[in-house]
């Protein structure tokens, strides 16, 4: 504030008072602006309820800063006239409202400036193995992967129709145990079968997701079907659009059988229909919030499946589940049609039974839309068949021998040398990266304004500590100039992270370790999460916080379930995580087994 300028405009008014009263009740008409002078802070019209000096003093402890007296007095006294206004936005009398499809002006870019950004070659060649003859059960055909099922698809060994009955046959069976599909479309799902026998018939083959039965996490966008996000608030919404992903996956002829459980809003795996389970142990969560998609594509309900991440949502259940999760880079697949949590941090990505099919199903969704300002235009440079050999695969070798990593990470480790990469120690400052998810926070609050204002979040089924209702109020009271801040440490981060890929191609880590979870999702590096082995638990698993009130069931026995390890790549380099993670499914032959009970 330019004390000069204030005194500049101020004085005159204080003469002309003044004078005003010495003359008694003689009036003076009001001064006129002196023209030519610049508006300044703190003259705007009052605004809001009055504050004291003690609102301050009790709002301090909240952002963790200290005034003296004399400064809670003095911004007790001008609030109303400077920052007051700025609400007005929200609280009148000028309210302007903002729509679902309005984005904030500034937008989260990964690219680190003279960092590689991966292979700029466009190239995808599969592999081109035999899928064998056609299983002569159902549940062995309802298990194989995209990658056999098109291929029986593709020379009329199957027919989409008969696929889509062993699926829908299957959800009926299978899903009140599990609890991991919203809505099942079937008249729209036969339809469409139907449609590609017809067309794979009359020698139009649209590729090898033609004739495939999948499910998407119901945060996406479909017309005429309920979009629900998971929550009671919006179970009764119904598009009248598809999402860009779901038209994609159309215009390659794949077949949409469900809509997926979410967690309500996308966090964890709770949703209005109730908790959707894990297939492997049915006594615990599937993880979320791509709860339904792990537990549909895990249990053989779908062949693939799209599920979200911002914050964990697609590696976590990938996790849980013994599926395979692919996070492409940030701003690689469109979020046209797709519920925001957080516009700079969103990503669709696949959930799939193999390396190859995720990379299948990426390869159809990917590409630029104008209907999503994060959105970029990039190659994909996959090649099934090409050597890993010389790939360098870096490791924080502290965290490999910590939890939350298992001798399943470390023979991981032992598993890149044997296929001739190399293994590289790579490090990271000692930084507070949690700090980043003050932008999780803030930008989830500020997309579900509305329900939280309206009171509407006391109608999700969860309302502990640790959900959505409590983060959204207790959001409305981080600082905006920590918001900045936090952005400013994200760049640092991501400096970091071109830093390291710089010196290697690709790195494997625990895939629960929460520093990497936090930061790679806010620098928006791909990441594939696959099957490498399995472990013995004694509790179940939750992804919410400990309750005492509540304990997780112990196991007296300990059960056996699925362990995946994660690979990052270079921003864009998709196609080389996915070549490595296939190498690597390959070498650990652990992919095709299925949970018991769900054959």
């Amino acid at each position: 504030m330019n004390t000069r300028r204030q005194f500049l405009l101020q004085a005159p008014l204080g003469m002309l008072a003044a004078a005003a009263a010495c003359r008694g009740d003689e009036q003076t008409p009001a001064a006129s602006p002196t023209p030519g002078a610049p508006p300044t802070f703190g003259t705007a019209a009052a605004a809001g309820p009055t504050v004291t000096a003690s609102t301050f003093a009790a709002a301090e402890p909240l952002m963790q800063v200290h005034m003296t007296d004399a400064e809670r007095t003095q911004v007790a006294a001008s609030w109303r006239t400077s920052m007051g206004a700025t609400l007005e936005r929200r609280t009148g009398p000028r309210t302007v409202p903002l729509d679902d499809t309005m984005v904030p002006a500034l937008q989260w870019n990964p690219a680190v400036p003279g960092a590689p950004l991966g292979s700029t070659r466009n190239q995808f060649i599969r592999t081109t193995v035999n899928p064998g003859p056609l299983p002569t059960s159902d549940a062995a055909i309802a298990f194989a992967p995209v990658t056999q099922l098109s291929r029986w698809i593709e020379t009329r060994q199957l027919t989409s129709e008969r696929l889509t009955n062993i699926y829908l046959a299957r959800i009926a069976r299978l899903d009140p145990k599990l609890l991991c599909v919203i809505t099942v479309t079937r008249d729209v799902a036969l339809a469409q079968a139907r449609a590609a026998d017809a067309e794979i018939a009359a020698g139009k083959y649209r590729g090898p997701l033609h004739g495939i039965p999948y499910g998407v996490k119901d945060l996406l966008d479909t017309a005429g079907i309920a979009t629900t996000y998971g929550a009671d608030t919006y179970r009764d919404r119904v598009p009248t659009a598809d999402s860009v992903v779901v038209k994609r996956l159309h215009d390659a002829g794949a077949v949409l059988i469900a809509k997926l459980s979410l967690g309500a809003l996308a966090l964890n795996d709770v949703w209005f229909g109730g908790q959707t389970m894990n297939p492997w142990l049915l006594e615990e969560g599937a993880s979320g919030s791509s709860a339904g998609p792990g537990a549909a594509t895990a249990a053989g309900l779908v062949a693939f499946s799209i599920g979200s991440e911002t914050g964990g949502s697609i590696i976590s259940p990938a996790m849980r589940c013994g599926v395979t999760g692919l996070r492409p880079t940030f701003g690689r697949v469109p979020r046209t049609g797709a519920m925001t949590l957080c516009w700079s941090l969103d990503k669709l990505g696949p959930m799939t039974r193999s390396v190859e099919d995720a990379m299948l199903v990426l390869h159809a969704i990917s590409g630029a839309d104008a209907g999503d300002a994060s959105s970029v235009p990039s190659t994909l440079d996959y090649d099934a068949n090409a050597s890993v050999k010389g790939l360098r695969v870096g490791y924080f070798p502290k965290w490999m021998n910590e939890h939350p990593a298992t001798d399943v990470d470390r023979a991981a480790l032992d598993a890149v040398r044997a296929l001739g990469m190399v293994p590289t120690e790579v490090s990271l400052p000692d930084w507070p990266y949690n700090s980043l998810s003050l932008l999780i926070f803030a930008e989830a609050a500020a997309s579900f304004e509305e329900l939280t204002l309206s009171g509407k979040t006391s109608q999700l089924k969860s309302q502990t500590n640790d959900s959505w209702p409590n983060l959204f109020r207790q959001a409305r009271f981080l600082s905006a100039v920590d918001f900045v801040q936090a952005d400013r440490f994200r760049r640092r981060v991501a400096n970091e992270m071109a830093r390291i890929f710089s010196q290697v191609d690709l790195l494997l880590v625990p895939s629960l370790r929460d520093e990497m979870l936090t930061l790679s999702n806010c620098t928006g590096h791909p990441s594939l999460t696959l099957r490498a082995g399995f472990v013995q638990v004694s509790d179940a698993r939750s992804d919410w916080a400990p309750n005492p009130e509540h304990p997780l069931p112990h196991f007296t026995t300990p059960r056996r379930v699925p362990h995946g390890i994660t690979l990052l790549g270079r921003l864009f380099d998709d196609g080389l995580v996915g070549r490595a993670g296939l190498a690597l499914e390959r070498h650990f032959k652990v992919a095709g087994e299925n949970p018991p009970g769900f054959e």
